[in-house]
C-alpha cells in the first residue's frame, strides 16, 4: 500500500510462472466424480464437458496472451475506504470525451470489458463518430480479481457506489456516466443515487426486479410478455439461484473448495457462462476464441484466490437488502433476450427516470463479451443526448 492512501500506483499483471506450473499440475491430478444418473446441464456441468474444458485449460490455454490483452491498457491501484482497488483507466484521444464508469459483475471481472474498451475510447479508429468517445474507468470490485482479497466486511453495492464516487473525484472527473450489468448494474445505479449532480446518465444491461405482489397489482392487467418476464424471475429464484443463496450465507465455506480445486472453480463459473448466454448463437463456450475468454476469467479468480472474497458481496448485499432505491438520473436499459431475467418496462418506470429502452435481437448476460458491438452502439446512443455542452 502506498504511503499516501489516496495516491495511485501503476499496475501490470504478471502471474508468477510457478503459479502456472502449479495450476497445470493440479489439473493433471484432478479427482473426478462419477457422472451421476442425470449427466446433463439440468443437474450441473456434465462430466465430459468439464473434462474437455479442463484438458484445454491444462494444455492448450495461453494465459500469457490473456495477460497481454489486459496489460495493453493502462492500469492503476489505489486505496478506497481501506481497500486496495484495481482499475483500468483508458483515456480517449478525443479531448471532449465523456468519462464513463464501467462496472463488471459476478462471475465476471474487468477482463470481460476488454472488447469494448477500444470502441468506447476511440470510436474514430473503429469507424464511429469521434463525438461518441469516452474516457473509460473500469474498476475491479473490492474482493474480485485484481482487487482482492478483502480486508474488511460490508462491501454491498451502496458502499461500492460511494467508493466509486470518491474514485472519480480522485481521478479529476466532475461529470460522468455509469454503465454496468449484473452487480455492476446495482453499483451503477447506486453511483447515480449517491451523486446525482455528478452523473449525467446510467446505462444498464441488466435490471433485476423482484416486485412484491402489491407492486405487480398496481400495474393493472399484465400483457403476456410481462407475465412471462415475471414468471422468469420466479423460475430463476426456484431453480437457478442456489449459487446466490450459498454465497449469500456461507461464502467462506465455499472458498475452501474453490481455492483448492481448479476444476471446482472452473465448474462453479462455467455453469453460469453456459446458462446465462445465448445458446442460439452457440454460447461463449462453443467458439475456441470465446472459450479462452471464459477460461481467462476463471483463471483470474484462480490466480488471485478471490472465489471467497468475491462471494462476500452476496452476503453483504443480502444483509443490506437488495431494494432498488429510486433513481432520478436519466436511465437507459438494454435488454438482452437470453439474460438471467428480463425486466418489465412499466416496473422500471416506477423506480428509475427511464429515458431509453432497447430490446436486443440476441445476446445474454455477459453482453460485453457476447455482443460487444450491440452494447457499444447502445451506450453511444444513450449518452449522445446527455453529454455536457
Amino acid at each position: 500500500m502506498p504511503a499516501d492512501p489516496t495516491a495511485f500506483e501503476r499496475f501490470r499483471l504478471a502471474v508468477p510462472e510457478a503459479d502456472l506450473v502449479d495450476l497445470r499440475e493440479r489439473l493433471a491430478r484432478t479427482r473426478w466424480p462419477d457422472a451421476g444418473p442425470d449427466d446433463t446441464w439440468a443437474s450441473g456441468v456434465p462430466l465430459d464437458a468439464l473434462r474437455t474444458l479442463a484438458a484445454h485449460w491444462q494444455d492448450g490455454f495461453d494465459w500469457r496472451a490473456e495477460e497481454a490483452r489486459l496489460n495493453a491498457f493502462p492500469q492503476l491501484t489505489t486505496t478506497l475506504d481501506g481497500e486496495r482497488v484495481h482499475l483500468v483507466h483508458a483515456r480517449s484521444p478525443e479531448p471532449a470525451a465523456l468519462p464513463l464508469l464501467l462496472t463488471h459483475g459476478w462471475p465476471g471481472s474487468v477482463l470481460e470489458m476488454l472488447d469494448v474498451l477500444g470502441p468506447l475510447t476511440d470510436p474514430r479508429a473503429y469507424g464511429g463518430d469521434p463525438a461518441d468517445a469516452f474516457h473509460v474507468v473500469a474498476p475491479s470490485i473490492p474482493g474480485y480479481p485484481f482487487s482482492g482479497p478483502l480486508r474488511g466486511p460490508g462491501w454491498d453495492p451502496a458502499r461500492i457506489g460511494r467508493a466509486w464516487v470518491t474514485l472519480m473525484e480522485r481521478l479529476g472527473y466532475d461529470r460522468y456516466g455509469t454503465q454496468g450489468g449484473d452487480w455492476g448494474s446495482y453499483v451503477s445505479r447506486e453511483v447515480g443515487v449517491v451523486a446525482p449532480e455528478k452523473v449525467v446518465g446510467v446505462h444498464l444491461n441488466m435490471l433485476y426486479q423482484r416486485p412484491t405482489e402489491d407492486e405487480v397489482a398496481a400495474l393493472g392487467p399484465l400483457a403476456p410478455d410481462e407475465e412471462e418476464r415475471l414468471d422468469q424471475v420466479r423460475r430463476f429464484q426456484r431453480d437457478g439461484a442456489g449459487y446466490s443463496h450459498l454465497q449469500s450465507t456461507r461464502p467462506q465455506t465455499l472458498a475452501y473448495a474453490l481455492t483448492d480445486s481448479p476444476v471446482g472453480q472452473l465448474a462453479w463459473v462455467v455453469e453460469k457462462f453456459h446458462e446465462w448466454t445465448d445458446l442460439t448463437s452457440g454460447g461463449l463456450l462453443a467458439d475456441p476464441v470465446d472459450r479462452d475468454r471464459v477460461l481467462a476469467d476463471v483463471s483470474a479468480y484462480w490466480f488471485t484466490r478471490t472465489a471467497g472474497s468475491s462471494a462476500q458481496l452476496y452476503r453483504a448485499a443480502a444483509r443490506a437488502g437488495r431494494t432498488l432505491r429510486p433513481l432520478a438520473v436519466p436511465t437507459g436499459v438494454a435488454v438482452f433476450p437470453h439474460d438471467i431475467v428480463r425486466p418489465v418496462r412499466r416496473l422500471a418506470e416506477r423506480s428509475d427516470h427511464l429515458v431509453h429502452w432497447t430490446e436486443m435481437p440476441r445476446g445474454g448476460h455477459f453482453a460485453a463479451m457476447e455482443e460487444p458491438g450491440l452494447l457499444v452502439d447502445d451506450v453511444r446512443t444513450f449518452f449522445r443526448g446527455l453529454r455536457p455542452t
